[in-house]
């Protein structure tokens, strides 16, 4: 908390005060490719515009083509030597996943790098189009869906470039608000027993469930690709239109506590680029600096769990 309010910098030599540029800074990308979801607003497209900056090649994923568009010219705007690319990803549909995925497929480029950051917070109860509660499928299966049928070209790009992949789950401090068992698996899309903020809670570990599974499996595969989670911070972004007022209140009791946009994309970026983490996996950071996560988050039994139940639900779908 000391180093939160203080922006001390932590052992990795960064804290809550750095910005997505200072941590990235005399890093070259230039043969790095990058698809980051939710690249068109808030620390996506801050993370998009630092990655690029760094001359990464990204791949902007989002619902809102128009949205989207608008986010690469501010990009192309400051850098006229950008590489940008825009694709449709809606993360709440599973063949919208499946379209994206193949697109990009059909690009043939290599992937370095993929930032599963879209996301939805405190939304009524509502189902996706799979009939999927709408922040779980959103958050996480969704990503979970995603990240699996690009995986190969991940395996693949690591292989023949000898180049280490890295994915990258942004989950939240939010993760420890759940419900009483974790994740109810019984009750994902009960309408009675929903809350909005323990939805988003369960979503937020299932991300962290599911970089920590998937980094055991890539391990044990001998594979070249760490996987790792993620909390951004506070940030004031489209994320709390849902909480309108409440949220108004909250950050005003606590501004000390929120960053700015630059400030949140930091730990997202480092994660992502720096060379500092060169083989390190299945962590989850928090502003720049590694961090204990809740139990839940650590029960590996429920990341299995998690792990088989995500499969069944995309193969009912």
């Amino acid at each position: 908390m000391y180093r939160l309010i203080t922006g001390i910098a932590g052992p990795s030599g960064f804290g809550s005060a750095s910005t997505a540029e200072q941590v990235t800074q005399g890093i070259d990308a230039s043969n790095l490719t990058a698809i980051i979801t939710g690249g068109a607003s808030g620390i996506g497209l801050e993370t998009a515009r630092v990655l690029a900056l760094r001359n990464a090649n990204v791949i902007i994923g989002a619902r809102n083509l128009e949205a989207a568009n608008e986010a690469k010219q501010l990009i192309l705007k400051d850098n006229n030597n950008a590489r940008v690319h825009v694709l449709k990803l809606d993360l709440a549909s599973l063949k919208s996943v499946k379209t994206f995925a193949d697109n990009f497929i059909d690009l043939n480029l290599p992937l370095n790098i993929l930032i599963n950051n879209a996301g939805i917070m405190f939304c009524p109860y509502q189902l996706s189009e799979d009939g999927i509660e709408m922040q779980f499928a959103t958050n996480h299966l969704g990503h979970f869906y995603l990240t699996n049928l690009l995986l190969d070209k991940m395996k693949e790009t690591a292989k023949s470039t000898g180049i280490e992949g890295r994915i990258v789950n942004l989950s939240s401090i939010a993760h420890i608000h759940t419900y009483e068992k974790g994740i109810a698996f019984d009750k994902i899309n009960e309408k009675r027993s929903y809350d909005d903020k323990k939805a988003y809670g369960q979503s937020k570990l299932a991300n962290l469930l599911h970089a920590n599974e998937l980094s055991q499996r890539l391990q044990a595969e001998g594979v070249n690709i760490t996987v790792n989670s993620v909390h951004p911070g506070l940030i004031m972004t489209n994320l709390f239109k849902y909480s309108g007022v409440l949220m108004k209140i909250l950050k005003f009791c606590t501004s000390i506590l929120w960053k700015n946009v630059p400030q949140g994309a930091a730990t997202t970026c480092y994660v992502a680029l720096h060379p500092s983490l060169k083989g390190v996996s299945g962590k989850y950071f928090v502003d720049c600096n590694e961090f204990k996560p809740s139990r839940f988050a650590r029960d590996k039994v429920l990341a299995k769990k998690l792990w088989d139940f995500s499969i069944k639900l995309v193969n009912a779908a």
